[in-house]
């Protein structure tokens, strides 16, 4: 029976029903809110993690830009927490979904540039057309340009996806791959399993790396639209 690939990344469901909203909430509860005089170990190292985040985050932005800050660190803390656990066993990981990326980079990169537009219009504009540029090759800047602003929110959901995607798919492979070679060549199989161990940690590692992108790409764009 062939085995396929793509099995581990269909929407999971209970009784029919399906159950992704639950999945996309559960990593909320993994971060508590402080309610205590005193803060404990895991709520220290939390807010210090959170406050290191937004002051690399937010340094680059003026006092418009920075009432982001909220929906910034939400966003990191939420992309970060989904690709760890999707590293789990018999785990589902939403941000594999495109249509999932799409759905937070639309929205945040419509955003904005609406906010460009309404408080920044003539420099927002100016982004379409470079100073200096020779006026035959006017229309051609323009619509390469307009072009550009468009693929932005593509580019940041196919980038999470193809990352968290394609890591998934080497730690099934190399997985399968020890599997069967166990009973053919036992120090092969020890290769590869040293191989799916350094490749676990590269993908905790990305998986953290590609929260950060987002978010900083989303960021960005904001940057030049405040």
């Amino acid at each position: 029976m062939n085995e396929n690939l793509f099995a581990s990344f269909a929407a999971p469901s209970m009784m029919g029903l399906p159950i992704v909203v639950l999945i996309v909430m559960f990593p909320s509860i993994l971060f508590p809110a402080p309610n205590r005089l005193i803060n404990n170990r895991l709520i220290s190292i939390q807010q210090w993690l959170i406050q290191l985040t937004s002051k690399q985050m937010l340094a680059i932005h003026n006092q418009k830009g920075r009432t982001w800050a909220l929906m910034l660190m939400s966003l990191i803390l939420f992309i970060g927490s989904t690709n760890l656990l999707g590293l789990l066993p018999h785990s589902f990981t939403p941000t594999t979904q495109l249509s999932m990326n799409l759905g937070m980079a639309i929205p945040l990169w419509a955003g904005a540039v609406i906010t460009g537009f309404r408080y920044k219009t003539k420099a927002s504009l100016a982004h379409f057309l470079p100073q200096g540029t020779p006026l035959p090759l006017i229309p051609m800047l323009v619509i390469i340009e307009t072009i550009s602003l468009f693929i932005q929110p593509m580019a940041l959901a196919v980038r999470l996806t193809a990352n968290i995607t394609a890591g998934h798919l080497l730690i099934h492979l190399i997985g399968g791959a020890t599997l069967a070679l166990i009973n053919i060549s036992a120090t092969t199989a020890f290769i590869t399993f040293i191989i799916l161990i350094l490749l676990t940690i590269l993908e905790f590692a990305v998986a953290l790396i590609q929260a950060y992108v987002f978010t900083l790409l989303v960021s960005l764009y904001l940057h030049d639209n405040t």
